[in-house]
Formats: C-alpha cells, structure tokens, sequence
C-alpha cells in the first residue's frame, strides 16, 4: 500500500534547492520556483522506479498538488 508520506519524501528528493519541509500534500508543486520541465521529468522517473506507474506529461501538468499526484499514482497501482 502506497503512503503519502514516503510518496511527498520522494517527490521532495527531486528538489535540490527547495527544503522538503516546504513540500506538503497540499502544495501546488508548478508554483514552486526550482520547478521547472527537468524536475518534471525526474519526477515522472521517480514514480516508475517507486511505484511501477508511468506518468505521462498531461498527468504533470493536470494535477496541481502533490495529492493529486499521489492519486494518480495510487489509482494506477490498484
């Protein structure tokens, strides 16, 4: 089973100049200023290495929060 926590963890591990306390369930990841179309493709690699889930570019630029990633990525899992 998939839990939040690890999930934000792991996306934060794509930022390297942004404190991972910063990133939350609730954060709109597209506003954060280290984002940009590099991270999104880290993070799209990320979930296929964690979680055996590809994303694709609309599922990126849909969701608006780091939820809303998660239930993507949770979704496809089940």
């Amino acid at each position: 089973m998939m839990d939040m926590e690890d999930f934000i963890a792991n996306f934060a591990d794509q930022f390297e100049d942004t404190d991972a306390g910063d990133i939350r369930a609730d954060t709109a990841f597209h506003e954060l200023d280290e984002y940009s179309s590099l991270i999104a493709l880290s993070i799209m690699a990320m979930v296929d290495e964690e979680y055996d889930v590809q994303l694709t570019g609309a599922d990126i630029r849909t969701a608006v929060t780091v939820e809303d990633l998660f239930n993507i990525v949770k979704a496809r899992r089940a």
